[in-house]
């Protein structure tokens, strides 16, 4: 099958329709997001066509703003990627999860998917997929739904590039990506296990906000997931994966 067969496939795909729908609703956020990440890049003192190669290869705002003042103070390279990896070490759990659907896949299409892994499209697949177990449709819905923020994020992105002079930063239009993130956030909040897994990781955060690099991020999601790891066990309360298990044993 050759590559536009695919995708004229995955466009008449249910599910592929599916995920896109399910995007739409966040992408004036990722929008807003991407157009200040744009405009900081070029803030920075980063040439614009560095900063459009940045936007396109790592497309990951967090860990491309973590990233920019080292770049402008001159931090060795090692520094700024370090730091990059750091940020992003959240994706390695959610790899893990998604591993759990997508893990029967051939190794390079795994790593196709990986790069249009964000965190928007993470919890989405999670709400519309919560048992863990390969269905048909979970390709077409990730697909489709990871292009939607890919181009919510980059048209932005790269508006904010060519206008870097025209969009003050102190707009705090990125503020907005927060706030979506927030409320699918509580939008996943279903049960026991997922109230006490959020209630950790905000405690965690908080905690361990004085870190460097972001480090609290991955502080709370390596807290949030030790504790579903125990909500699962028995007696623990159980969640998505104990349903799943009991559902199977029955």
């Amino acid at each position: 099958m050759t590559l536009r067969q695919r995708w004229q496939a995955l466009r008449q795909h249910p599910e592929a329709a599916r995920g896109v729908r399910d995007m739409l609703p966040m992408v004036p956020g990722m929008a807003a997001w991407g157009l200040v990440t744009g405009v900081a890049m070029v803030k920075s003192g980063l040439d614009p066509w560095l900063a459009l190669l940045m936007s396109l290869t790592v497309f990951a705002g967090s860990s491309q703003l973590a990233a920019l003042p080292l770049i402008a103070t001159g931090a060795p390279i090692w520094v700024v990627l370090l730091t990059a990896c750091i940020v992003n070490l959240r994706f390695i759990i959610y790899s893990a999860q998604w591993r759990w659907y997508f893990g029967h896949l051939p190794r390079g299409q795994r790593v196709a998917l990986s790069y249009l892994a964000a965190d928007i499209n993470y919890a989405l697949f999670l709400k519309a997929w919560p048992e863990p177990e390969p269905r048909p449709g979970q390709v077409e819905y990730f697909v489709s739904g990871a292009v939607v923020v890919w181009i919510g994020w980059q048209i932005p992105s790269i508006v904010g590039i060519v206008l870097a002079d025209v969009i003050p930063p102190a707009w705090g239009l990125g503020f907005a990506g927060t706030l979506a993130l927030i409320g699918l956030t509580c939008s996943l909040l279903v049960d026991r296990a997922t109230w006490i897994c959020a209630a950790v990781a905000a405690l965690a955060a908080v905690a361990a906000y004085a870190l460097p690099y972001k480090l609290h991020i991955v502080v709370a999601v390596a807290a949030a997931v030790a504790a579903g790891l125990l909500m699962e066990r028995p007696g623990g309360g159980g969640g998505r994966l104990a349903a799943v298990a009991r559902r199977s044993a029955s």
